[in-house]
């Protein structure tokens, strides 16, 4: 992103990063190319999604447009946001070595599991299961549920934002099932394939216990 020999679309980036947010005649005061040469590029930037047009309203005159990066234009650039985290973790395992590493992880996994408890109110499996998924999905997870049957249900997560972590850390996983366990206490709870393992997806099964 910050080569030298970058095209027109990467300088309208590096341009928004600097500057935070410019309308269209202020981006284009950077550039020897045409107003509507740079417009078609700003064009093909938001839908992409890189950048994100704002709508400016004004106490006297017609509303008016400016544009800045979003969260995924940011993403763009280079950032230690996914080994940060499992640096710090080793620092931490190095400084105080790695009950304390569990303790931080075993703390987070607690207060997950009490945030979801919190919003789920379907007794049921599968539309526990989905109430679940819908909260995930919020964090960065990709989860689909399918019924397979009367109390059975399968869980699809296609992306993990913590599998850094987790590939470093199995207790991350660890806590992740004991956490289902926990929320589905009447079920039984099988993990059949894991995004750390190299797998594709992570996959799980939860069937309602059959009563003796």
């Amino acid at each position: 992103m910050l080569n030298k020999h970058v095209s027109t679309k990467e300088r309208i980036l590096l341009t928004l990063k600097k500057c935070n947010e410019m309308t269209i005649d202020e981006i284009t005061a950077f550039f020897p190319i045409s107003d509507i040469a740079v417009r078609k590029h700003v064009r093909e930037l938001e839908k992409q999604g890189l950048v994100k047009k704002n709508t400016i309203k004004q106490k006297i005159g017609r509303p008016y447009h400016t544009y800045s990066l979003s969260k995924l234009g940011h993403d763009t650039f280079p950032n230690q946001y996914e080994q940060l985290p499992v640096e710090l973790l080793q620092d931490l395992e190095e400084m105080q070595g790695k009950d304390a590493v569990l303790a931080l992880l075993n703390k987070r996994a607690a207060r997950e599991k009490t945030d979801l408890q919190a919003e789920l109110t379907a007794d049921n499996i599968q539309d526990k299961a989905t109430e679940m998924a819908k909260l995930q999905e919020k964090k960065g997870y990709m989860i689909e549920v399918e019924q397979i049957e009367d109390g059975l249900v399968e869980i699809r997560n296609y992306h993990c934002p913590i599998a850094n972590i987790a590939s470093s850390y199995q207790q991350v996983c660890n806590n992740e099932k004991k956490m289902y366990e926990d929320i589905f206490a009447d079920s039984e709870v099988i993990a059949h394939t894991c995004i750390t393992d190299g797998e594709p997806l992570c996959k799980w099964t939860i069937k309602k216990k059959e009563k003796d």
